[in-house]
């Protein structure tokens, strides 16, 4: 089997356990060397484990790849420093960031904590924007003094941030602010020779299992492992002309999620007793949100008339 990563430095966050576990071991099989990064605490982000991080660097070198394990808080921004100097430092540079560490704090909105909302967000959203801070300015700094680059930051978004899903608002809101980092930052790094994209994975890890009862078939369908492979082809060589776009995938799809577009348009009008009957006319034309498949919703959330209750 031909190896799309021979020698590529590639960093990943959450890698202990789940999605960015396989992320890491098919990335190895592909001749990358991998920093492993998981603090391995419990889904809610509490705790800390030096095992899992471990544990898949020891499955990379029985299978004779490279790897070493990282303990930083990536959601700490010397933690994220830390991390991408680590790889530099032990593997002579850096051609890949892959963010995908995550919690979970569920909670309807007016229940929600402030303290669930700030860790969430944290994790998250400050959690991609500093290893990939990091990465950049290492990237930039390379590029000025006239070295070539090939890098990839691989950010990790979800269909509860691109499509909404009740009971996240929290959870949605850092996901969908990782999508809009993406795009930006794919517009910003184009220039130094790195590639900006993401996945929206649907996939049963310990954040999922237990929110629906699924049979064995379908659960095969959404097991982590089917969104290893295009993480490992975007991380690779081949994918330096893709950038600033979000995958939607599973093992029942892939496909490019498309952000938001201006729909049905007027002339601006001034005076707000006259919007009644225009909205109106607007709403009928758009196309409705998505629900959580990224397919048009229908029913409830769609309403269509002036004093429709949902």
């Amino acid at each position: 089997m031909a190896k799309l990563c021979e020698g590529r430095v590639c960093v990943i966050t959450g890698a202990g356990r789940g999605i960015g576990r396989e992320h890491a071991l098919m990335l190895a099989e592909h001749g990358a060397k991998i920093v492993v990064n998981d603090l391995g605490g419990s889904m809610d982000g509490t705790g800390n484990s030096e095992g899992p991080a471990h544990d898949v660097v020891r499955d990379i070198e029985a299978m004779g790849g490279e790897a070493i394990a990282n303990g930083d808080d990536i959601s700490d921004f010397d933690g994220a420093k830390s991390l991408i100097q680590q790889a530099v430092d032990t593997f002579g540079g850096l051609d890949v960031v892959i963010n995908n560490a995550g919690i979970l704090r569920d909670r309807m909105l007016t229940n929600m904590t402030e303290a669930e909302w700030d860790a969430v967000i944290k994790v998250h959203l400050k959690g991609t924007f500093g290893p990939s801070h990091h990465a950049a300015a290492y990237w930039r700094e390379r590029a000025k003094a006239g070295e070539t680059n090939d890098g990839r930051i691989i950010n990790t978004s979800s269909p509860s941030g691109i499509y909404g899903n009740v009971g996240q608002t929290n959870y949605g809101a850092a996901k969908a602010g990782i999508a809009a980092l993406t795009t930006i930052a794919a517009e910003e790094l184009h220039r130094y020779g790195v590639t900006v994209n993401a996945v929206s994975p649907s996939a049963l890890t310990r954040m999922t299992e237990g929110l629906v009862e699924l049979d064995e078939e379908a659960k095969q369908r959404l097991a982590p492992h089917w969104i290893a492979p295009l993480v490992t082809w975007l991380a690779s060589g081949e994918s330096r002309w893709v950038t600033g776009r979000v995958f939607d995938l599973s093992g029942l799809n892939l496909s490019i999620a498309e952000g938001w577009h201006r729909g049905p348009t007027i002339a601006p009008i001034d005076d707000p007793t006259l919007l009644g009957p225009v909205i109106e006319h607007l709403m009928n034309d758009a196309r409705p949100n998505a629900d959580m498949s990224g397919t048009d919703r229908e029913g409830p959330g769609r309403p269509s008339r002036p004093g429709t209750v949902v």
